[in-house]
């Protein structure tokens, strides 16, 4: 696809072998990289994401998957991009495509970008958190943490009960990104809904995790 040439094109001369061993490292040594940083990576880029527009929404979604597919992260890394550039031209349609990478080279790096994205979705379409409600409960763990933290940054939009059940589902749960995602998503409602995240920490905290309590509670008095 010529999309996906065109990023490759893009990135490959930037590669800096020196600096690939850290990047690597630091996500534990799951995959390879080029080398290239996110500021370097987004601004040569950029001209092929923005003249990707014309392009029809599978289109979009086909270049995001061959990209996975190539070895390096930082492919998945522009996959992303392109997504969540073009991210309100995505349906409910397209949601088990999006959930297809979610459990594809699956770490929190690529996970948790897409599940702003995916969120973006499921807010402008509010039926589908029905999916979400379903994804709580799939075997994949990346596949649950998606749906704890869908609705990252909805604010008032949230869904509270949904959110507070959510966290309750889960809790029993001994997993680090699980546990994790819980007091990320319990914390980010904490910024709009102070009172409401601390009742439901008093009430419920002792079925939390101190990692899911510690994260919850960072921006409460």
């Amino acid at each position: 696809m010529i999309l996906v040439d065109q990023i490759t094109l893009a990135l490959r001369p930037l590669a800096d072998p020196a600096k690939a061993p850290a990047m690597r490292a630091y996500m534990k040594d799951r995959y390879p990289f080029l080398g290239v940083q996110t500021p370097q990576r987004r601004a040569a880029t950029a001209p092929v994401l923005r003249d990707a527009k014309p392009l029809p929404v599978a289109a979009l979604l086909d270049a995001a998957r061959l990209l996975w597919a190539l070895p390096e992260r930082e492919y998945q890394y522009a996959a992303l991009d392109l997504l969540d550039k073009y991210r309100k031209r995505l349906e409910p349609r397209d949601l088990d495509e999006l959930l297809a990478l979610v459990r594809t080279k699956s770490w929190w790096d690529t996970v948790d970008a897409l599940a702003v994205i995916i969120g973006s979705v499921v807010r402008r379409h509010r039926s589908e958190q029905a999916r979400m409600d379903a994804c709580l409960v799939h075997e994949d763990l990346w596949t649950r943490r998606v749906a704890m933290l869908h609705q990252l940054g909805w604010r008032g939009d949230t869904d509270e009960a949904r959110l507070f059940t959510y966290a309750r589902t889960l809790a029993p749960e001994t997993d680090f990104f699980i546990r994790k995602a819980i007091g990320w998503a319990l914390r980010d409602y904490a910024r709009h809904a102070p009172d409401a995240v601390a009742t439901f920490l008093a009430a419920e905290g002792g079925r939390l995790s101190p990692l899911t309590r510690r994260e919850a509670g960072k921006h409460l008095a």
